[in-house]
């Protein structure tokens, strides 16, 4: 049977890899492909090629992301959903330490391009001592978390569901409130469903340290960033350091561009040397759990949306 495969956003490349790490597999793309196939791996395919994969009879259905927000799931029945979970998290959580440190050590204003009025003055921060406020403590937050801990940052944490920290060293809050008005570095790391649309507004940003510095790599859509903008120029919060906007990407002359206590990226923090191949040996074992008869990894939560 056939494993079928988005082939409009990556390209013939994402069959022939595939192919070469899983020999004994049939590999197509959807406007391609024959029934019988189950098997469906994609980013976010158009509602059409979905909609094909399905009438095909494709049973379980594989996102080449963490994020399944561009999924439209509720057009996929009985199937089931996993996503690359944790593929990412080491390099995400690499670029979160290094834009609070970049914010901490004043960078890259500190940089000479000419001499200054005065060597060796300077008033620099640093993260020991500090307290990490996350926002979201999956496969990210708690990479996240091991890399502050090592920088004696105090890390305290809030999520959706009550329970113990993953982690020894994180202490877990019961509110977001509570966390806010504590941290030195607010960092969203949660999934973008419904109920985490605009979890960061007005009122939560005013509850922030006018030093805070807010960093989200999660997605755009958990900030309003028209709050955002106001309380960055009342002087709220300090700066926020954002990888993911909303709409992504950013139309020319948006505020964010230009804001002078906004640093801006483009959605680029997942990306390293082995950012794909881990995400597709990730679904490669799943591949082979379910060819097995085994427990498939990354589950979905349909009805939650992460």
């Amino acid at each position: 049977m056939n494993v079928l495969v988005e082939n409009e956003q990556f390209g013939d490349s994402l069959v022939g890899a595939l192919a070469t790490m899983v020999p004994g597999e049939s590999f197509a793309s959807v406007t391609d492909a024959e029934p019988p196939a189950e098997i469906l791996l994609t980013f976010a395919p158009r509602l059409e090629m979905l909609d094909r994969a399905l009438e095909i009879g494709v049973r379980w259905v594989h996102v080449l992301a963490t994020g399944v927000d561009k999924m439209p799931l509720e057009r996929l029945g009985n199937c089931v959903v996993t996503c690359s979970r944790g593929a990412s998290s080491v390099p995400i959580a690499e670029f979160v330490l290094a834009t609070m440190l970049a914010f901490e050590k004043q960078l890259p204003q500190s940089w000479l391009s000419e001499p200054p009025e005065r060597w060796n003055i300077a008033q620099l921060g640093g993260l020991r001592g500090r307290t990490l406020g996350l926002i979201g403590i999956g496969a990210i937050g708690q990479e996240v978390a091991r890399r502050a801990l090592a920088f004696d940052m105090n890390v305290v944490a809030v999520r959706r569901r009550q329970g113990p920290s993953p982690i020894d060293g994180i202490t877990m809050l019961d509110s977001l409130p509570s966390l806010l008005a504590m941290s030195d570095h607010v960092v969203i790391a949660a999934p973008a469903t419904k109920d985490t649309h605009h979890l960061l507004g007005a009122a939560e940003f005013a509850a922030m340290k006018p030093t805070a510095h807010l960093v989200n790599v999660s997605r755009g859509s958990l900030v309003d960033q028209d709050a955002l903008l106001g309380a960055l120029d009342e002087s709220q919060l300090a700066m926020a350091s954002l990888d993911t906007v909303d709409p992504e990407p950013l139309p020319a002359g948006h505020p964010l561009y230009r804001h002078t206590r906004v640093r801006l990226s483009a959605h680029i923090s997942w990306s390293s040397p082995d950012s794909m191949p881990r995400t597709l040996e990730l679904f490669v074992e799943n591949l082979r759990r379910y060819r097995a008869g085994e427990p498939l990894e990354g589950i979905v939560d349909v009805a939650a949306g992460y």
